[in-house]
C-alpha cells in the first residue's frame, strides 16, 4: 500500500513518467486474478467456520467496499478534473 501511495505521489510530482510504468502496470493488472486465487482458496477451505460469522463479516465488508469505491471515484474525478484544467490552461497559453 505504501508503495502505491509513493508511486502516486511520484507520478503527480512528475518524478516518474507514466510511460515508464505503464507497461508494468498493464502486466500486473492482467495477472491480478492469479494473485487472488490463493486467498479465494483459503476462503473456500474455511467456509464452514466462516458461515457462523457470515453476518458480522458482511456488516464489515459492505460499508468498507462502498467507502473504497466512493473514495476511489472521488479521487479519480479530482485528478481528472485537475488534468482537464491543466489542459485548458495549456490550450489558452498557445
Amino acid at each position: 500500500m505504501y508503495g502505491l501511495v509513493l508511486l502516486l505521489l511520484a507520478l503527480n510530482f512528475r518524478l516518474i513518467k507514466l510511460e515508464d510504468v505503464k507497461e508494468v502496470g498493464t502486466y500486473l493488472t492482467g495477472i491480478f486474478p492469479l494473485l487472488f486465487v490463493p486467498a479465494a482458496a483459503g476462503v473456500m477451505e474455511l467456509w464452514a467456520e466462516m458461515g457462523e460469522m457470515l453476518l458480522p463479516i458482511l456488516i464489515a465488508i459492505i460499508p468498507v467496499t462502498v467507502l473504497v469505491m466512493v473514495s476511489a471515484g472521488k479521487t479519480t474525478q479530482a485528478l481528472s478534473g485537475r488534468k482537464n484544467k491543466e489542459a485548458d490552461i495549456d490550450a489558452a497559453a498557445e
